[in-house]
């Protein structure tokens, strides 16, 4: 398992556009990502779970990535989350 924390930086936090942009990164692969914040998860392609966590600008998420493709996965991941959120 691979996993990377981040603070969302967009003010307006995980808002629909961003999370929109999110579950079309996160089903390009075969491994499962987890979003985590205050004790809430989400799975990553699951669009409603992830608005539901209530993301905002200065929370610090986790992202824990597990499967086949976990290293390229959580990679490209964190790197979207650096430039879209």
């Amino acid at each position: 398992m691979k996993s990377f924390n981040y603070v969302i930086t967009d003010e307006i936090g995980i808002h629909a556009r961003p999370a929109g942009l999110l579950v079309k990164e996160a089903k390009k692969y075969s491994s499962k990502a987890t979003i985590s914040v205050d004790g809430k998860s989400a799975e990553a392609t699951k669009l409603m779970a992830i608005m539901s966590l209530g993301v905002k600008q200065g929370d610090e998420v986790s992202v824990a990535v597990e499967g086949d493709d976990e290293d390229t996965a959580a990679a490209e991941l964190e790197k979207f989350f650096k430039e879209n959120l």
